[in-house]
């Protein structure tokens, strides 16, 4: 979305607008709406500052229906919607920002259908709700799209991390083994099943993170789920050796983890801009 851009030319370009339908003596429904559909989206990104997201909504809604081709006037609507949801929340008003947040952002879709930005959201708002397919597959679609984000990476990462966490510890609950147990899984059938179930899921997942890593290797968070990537490696190998080898790699990512994050902390702040 172009934000205060959008808003700094506004102005100038509706009177632009105006002045020659004036000049041309034409009184064309269309230039009507056109500039009436911009005048909502402006103050649709006022009350969106303001987070009077309804007002925001009923101003973006308002421009849609006066210029239906306009496809940031659909995504600020999304969005507005979007700003509205709390993830988690089960409330029946919370689901339908939910849902009303996904149609607009599909609607954006059918216009510009490589809409980063809406991509992006509906992956998003997928993986809040929980639905781990389907936020994958936008996500995937984004790199398609723009093979440089980052947080694409990073976010099948995580997704497939909690693919492989959740069996995991159902396995160790079944054979008996806590939490915090060192590994590998006792149980070698258990082991083996597990193995065949996450094995590929783990790689593919360690495969994203170090994608998003070589885009930027200061990237702590992807750090963070690299070890934990590895700590659900060391719980399928079949000996003490291999689970101690994988458990020291993870340890070395939390550590780089770490002193990346108090590198940051301790970076002055950037000058601010007059």
């Amino acid at each position: 979305m172009k934000g205060s851009r959008f808003l700094a030319a506004g102005a100038v370009l509706v009177a632009a607008v105006a002045a020659a339908a004036a000049g041309s003596g034409c009184g064309n429904v269309n230039v009507i709406h056109w500039l009436r559909s911009r005048d909502q989206i402006n103050k649709g990104i006022n009350a969106f500052k303001s987070a009077a997201y309804p007002q925001a909504v009923e101003h973006f809604k308002e421009a849609v229906r006066l210029d239906p081709t306009l496809i940031n006037a659909r995504l600020y609507l999304a969005t507005a919607y979007m700003s509205q949801y709390v993830p988690g929340a089960e409330s029946e008003e919370n689901l339908r920002h939910a849902e009303a947040a996904t149609n607009g952002f599909l609607d954006a879709l059918k216009q510009e259908p490589n809409s980063e930005l809406a991509i992006e959201s509906l992956g998003s708002i997928c993986f809040n709700q929980k639905k781990l397919d389907d936020a994958k597959k936008w996500y995937s679609k984004l790199i398609e799209i723009n093979n440089k984000k980052k947080e694409a990476y990073y976010t099948i990462g995580v997704i497939n991390w909690t693919k492989s966490y959740q069996p995991r510890m159902e396995v160790r609950a079944k054979i008996g083994m806590k939490p915090e147990e060192p590994g590998p899984i006792k149980d070698k059938k258990a082991r083996a099943e597990l193995r065949t179930q996450t094995e590929t899921v783990i790689k593919e997942g360690l495969d994203m993170l170090e994608r998003a890593l070589a885009i930027d290797p200061n990237y702590d968070d992807a750090m963070a789920y690299v070890n934990l990537l590895y700590r659900e490696q060391a719980d399928l190998v079949d000996t003490a050796e291999e689970n101690k080898a994988l458990t020291d790699k993870a340890d070395d990512w939390v550590q780089k983890s770490m002193e990346i994050k108090k590198k940051k902390l301790e970076a002055p702040a950037p000058p601010k801009s007059s």
